[in-house]
């Protein structure tokens, strides 16, 4: 459990109201790593929604290939979600997520989060429309990084 004051500091809960946020601060914990370390890895469950507070972590899709090669896909800065599958079914992770430097992130259990979205769908829509933003985010970095990679074999 985290404070609400906490949640009150990061921009992603302004949208939510001292009740929404004092639910989701019951069901939130602060997590600290080093650089390098691994968050999740792609194809596992989806068992958390995280929220960088400090720090970059990057994101990587590994194709099913023998190389098992890592394909940086998108680095996330502080105040972005990520494992944003925990609220998308079937809540399996589509990438790999790895700190670029020391990271201080919240960590939201994703079960009784979609819980709370289910019971109060003021919440749920606040929630959903914030991940759908930084959703779409990714989708356009997606299509700069797929232009120039275009742009460079022609």
């Amino acid at each position: 459990m985290v404070s609400q004051e906490l949640l009150l500091r990061c921009p992603f809960f302004a949208p939510f109201d001292d009740s929404q946020r004092k639910a989701l601060a019951q069901i939130t914990q602060e997590i600290r790593c080093k650089a390098e370390t691994t968050f999740f890895e792609a194809g596992e469950s989806a068992d958390a929604l995280y929220l960088l507070l400090d720090g970059r972590v990057n994101l990587y899709f590994v194709p099913l290939t023998e190389t098992n090669m890592e394909l940086l896909i998108g680095e996330l800065d502080p105040g972005e979600p990520f494992a944003i599958s925990a609220l998308i079914p079937p809540h399996i992770l589509k990438h790999t997520v790895r700190a670029n430097k020391a990271c201080h992130a919240l960590k939201i259990a994703a079960a009784p989060l979609r819980s709370l979205c289910e019971h109060d769908t003021r919440l749920g829509y606040l929630l959903l429309f914030r991940i759908a933003e930084a959703a779409m985010e990714r989708l356009n970095f997606m299509r700069v990084q797929l232009a120039a990679a275009q742009a460079q074999t022609h």
